[in-house]
């Protein structure tokens, strides 16, 4: 049994595309929602939304790559080779076939989907794209991830002018599916692979993009997404006036290596992956069992794998969406989960300030805890206002609090009933 550490650390959010920016704004409460209108001729009505901004891909595609790249994948290696610049290497020295790629999305290329659709419809079949496969599909995201790792320097810069004779991810690669967890999945099967010996190293994250009118009209005639109009109190986890939750974009990636790899080229190491549970409520399509115990298993598999004692965990990032079903069956979860102590947990909602990122959401929320492990702090759940009695735990209202974190759990669940839990320890 194998330690796994991360060493590098990429993210593309509503509140920053780069983790230093994204952090400041995470202790600063600072949220990135806009108000816009449907992309919708048959509606004016107005919505909240969390879009990433100012982002290019430039620096890693040629021009006519980027025509051809659904902006799901455009994140997903962006996100892959800063992470990469981040931990200082290439993995050169690692066997190509044991350096993987896991890197998850619950959707997938929709907007390429549907601008090809509406192609096909419109203008006939002959004009939808010859790259409407290769774009659509989620496992684009990894396969382009491992073709980039070519143009890795050793110091893990890129330089597009690299030949194809260059280190290689070249292992274990796919995208998984699980709703909303999907990418948390990603990083606990990541951290089973070089925990066993199948890989020494991986690029484990998720990225998702899903702004267009039809994804809007899907979640909000499901009555997912938050009916207030207000940007400061439209993702507001575990307030008694939560309505839903904000519509995000974006992807988190995480580079994991293998414990005594790391410390032997002096790598800065951000913190320890060391349990991972994940399970099915086997409930409900779209609802979790309200008595949380699916949740509540997921964490209770990731803290006895890690070895701790329930006791020792003094955070967690909970997977808070302002739904008015799951804040309260989460704090239920962690309750029967942690028992006496889950009143001394702090607990947090980084959603409060990106929204939902579906897909990405489980490793972008894990990048806040290593990010808040490292400068010493818990973000606040912002926009917090009005108390719920049934989500009674200390969710960190008042603003950050100046905090050394030593075990963290991070919750993600999803459509379908997945639950998933990651515990990370600070070393």
């Amino acid at each position: 049994m194998r330690r796994v550490v991360v060493t590098g650390m990429g993210v593309v959010s509503p509140i920053g595309n780069d983790v230093g920016t994204f952090t400041t704004n995470l202790k600063s409460g600072k949220h990135g929602f806009t108000l816009e209108k449907w992309f919708c001729e048959h509606s004016d009505e107005l919505f909240v939304s969390a879009r990433v901004k100012d982002f290019s891909a430039e620096e890693y595609f040629e021009k006519k790559e980027l025509r051809r790249t659904d902006i799901l994948a455009q994140y997903a290696v962006y996100a892959s080779m800063k992470a990469f610049a981040d931990c200082g290497t290439n993995f050169a020295d690692l066997d190509p076939y044991k350096c993987g790629c896991l890197i998850a999305s619950g959707i997938g290329g929709i907007e390429t989907a549907r601008e090809q659709i509406v192609s096909y419809h419109e203008r006939g079949p002959k004009r939808v794209s010859v790259f409407t496969i290769p774009m659509m599909i989620g496992n684009m995201a990894p396969g382009l991830t491992a073709i980039k790792t070519a143009k890795l320097r050793t110091d893990g810069g890129f330089d597009k002018e690299n030949t194809d004779s260059a280190h290689k991810f070249m292992g274990n690669n796919y995208c998984s599916v699980s709703a909303c967890s999907s990418s948390a999945h990603s990083i606990g099967e990541a951290f089973r692979a070089i925990k066993h010996g199948y890989l020494d190293a991986a690029v484990a994250g998720g990225t998702e993009c899903c702004h267009l009118g039809f994804a809007y009209a899907a979640f909000s005639n499901m009555t997912a997404l938050t009916s207030s109009k207000d940007l400061d109190r439209a993702s507001i986890p575990f307030d008694k006036e939560r309505s839903g939750f904000v519509l995000g974009d974006g992807a988190g990636v995480l580079i994991l290596e293998e414990y005594e790899h790391a410390k032997s080229r002096g790598a800065r190491i951000y913190g320890e992956v060391a349990g991972y549970g994940a399970t099915c409520d086997a409930y409900h399509e779209t609802s979790p069992n309200p008595d949380g115990s699916g949740g509540a298993a997921a964490m209770e598999l990731a803290v006895r794998e890690s070895g701790l004692d329930f006791t020792e965990v003094d955070y967690i990032n909970a997977h808070g969406t302002s739904t008015p079903v799951n804040d309260p069956t989460e704090t239920r979860a962690i309750k029967s989960a942690f028992k006496s102590h889950a009143a001394n947990l702090r607990i947090n909602s980084t959603k409060s300030m990106t929204g939902h990122l579906l897909g990405a959401a489980g490793a972008v929320e894990s990048i806040a805890i290593l990010s808040q492990m490292k400068e010493g702090f818990i973000h606040p759940t912002a926009g917090y206002k009005v108390p719920d009695e049934e989500c009674d735990l200390d969710y960190v209202t008042e603003g950050f609090r100046e905090s050394q974190i030593q075990v963290a759990v991070t919750n993600s669940l999803g459509f379908g009933g997945h639950n998933v839990s990651l515990l990370f320890k600070k070393l």
